[in-house]
């Protein structure tokens, strides 16, 4: 039997902030090579991929996750030292403990053990990048490019996210909002505030733009979805001087929206109450977008079901199939097959003492055992 804790203790000690990998991927791979799986590594700007695959035939299910850590910030804050994966009072601690390498650790186990002991009428694949909580262009996106490239595919997917807001089992996902990021910026004419009549301040209008849209009602929520977010997360004029008007001010928004919208749909809306209000203060106002993904769902069926029985059976709780939280790699994944996530309690991810309960890592991996079960079984989605 493979140990799911005894593996997420050594990728914790892999200190593998993006971009750097830190030997975890290689680790992982020495361990599916050795139980049969086929590895290749994708590299695609400065970022090392791993894609693993058991078998020949389909069906093919995949695992995704991510091995790359958020900087841990002041190790003098911690507990334990970041990447020492000490375990204290039933918990593991470490950087990575519950996002994600508890996750990691939990369905390379199950998949090694399965096709060891009950070889499946079938394919594994276990897709494993070093570039989630980055920029996420060189990832599971490359990963993805090469299986397009050659002539890979799997049919379902489960990505291993934390997905519990403070109970194991309560919650999987089943889709996600889309992100997007606006950056703002209003142009006047540059002054002196004692003469506000020879200049053009930009504030008052950006000001004003910014209101609207915070005011702005996007929607009471979608049947799977809750109501859209629109947050004001920075102003800035970078003026330091209290007797000049600035000739430039900046803003950024960041929206969390449903399937009532789509980024396109947003940006012109954001746009078209920039111009309006630019024309009214006779100001310019340019607004430049960034997409971090739109929203998708993977419409409750068969294989939500069959994920939401094996968590049932291994917890005792029916999960909720909810689209709340931020972004994840399902939003590049759902280009090619459904996708639903299930993982950890995420309560501690990104923080200092970061730390996994080591009893959840455990049911985790036999959540990810009997989904293999499942799936394999015969009339797996029928």
């Amino acid at each position: 039997m493979t140990d799911p804790v005894a593996l997420t203790a050594a990728l914790i000690r892999c200190p593998s902030v993006t971009p750097e990998d830190a030997g975890a991927l290689e680790h992982v791979a020495a361990l599916l090579r050795d139980a049969g799986f086929r590895v290749a590594w994708i590299e695609r700007g400065g970022i090392r991929n791993l894609h693993a695959r058991w078998g020949d035939a389909g069906p093919v299910l995949g695992f995704n996750g991510h091995t790359d850590v958020v900087p841990p910030g002041e190790a003098h804050a911690w507990r334990h030292p970041p990447f020492a994966a000490e375990e204290e009072g039933g918990y593991l601690y470490g950087r990575g403990a519950c996002d994600m390498k508890s996750g990691v650790a939990a369905f390379v186990a199950a998949a090694i053990d399965f096709v060891t002991e009950t070889p499946p009428e079938g394919s594994v694949v276990v897709m494993l990048t070093g570039d989630e909580e980055g920029e996420s262009i060189d990832g599971t996106r490359a990963i993805l490019d090469w299986m397009a490239e050659k002539g890979e595919r799997i049919d379902h997917c489960l990505v291993g996210e934390p997905t519990c807001p403070e109970e194991m089992g309560e919650m999987m996902k089943i889709g996600r909002r889309g992100s997007m990021t606006a950056f703002l910026t209003a142009y006047g004419t540059q002054g002196h505030s004692a003469y506000p009549d020879r200049a053009r301040n930009p504030l008052p209008a950006l000001v004003h733009l910014l209101d609207r849209l915070a005011r702005h009602r996007l929607d009471a929520g979608t049947r799977h979805f809750d109501p859209s977010t629109l947050a004001i997360t920075s102003v800035d004029t970078g003026n330091r001087a209290t007797n000049v008007i600035p000739g430039e001010a900046r803003a950024v928004v960041n929206l969390r929206f449903n399937d009532a919208h789509s980024s396109g749909s947003l940006s012109a809306w954001i746009e078209e109450e920039a111009d309006r209000i630019a024309k009214q203060f006779g100001v310019g106002i340019a607004a430049r977008f960034q997409i971090s993904g739109e929203s998708f769902l993977t419409p409750p069926g068969p294989f939500s079901d069959l994920v939401a029985r094996a968590v049932e059976a291994e917890t005792g709780r029916r999960p909720e199939a909810s689209t709340s939280g931020g972004t994840s790699d399902a939003r590049f994944i759902k280009d090619i097959c459904p996708v639903v996530e299930f993982g950890l309690v995420g309560q501690t991810m990104h923080k200092v003492d970061e730390r996994v309960a080591v009893a959840h890592v455990r049911t985790l991996a036999a959540v990810y055992r009997r989904i293999l079960d499942d799936y394999f079984s015969g009339g797996r989605l029928d």
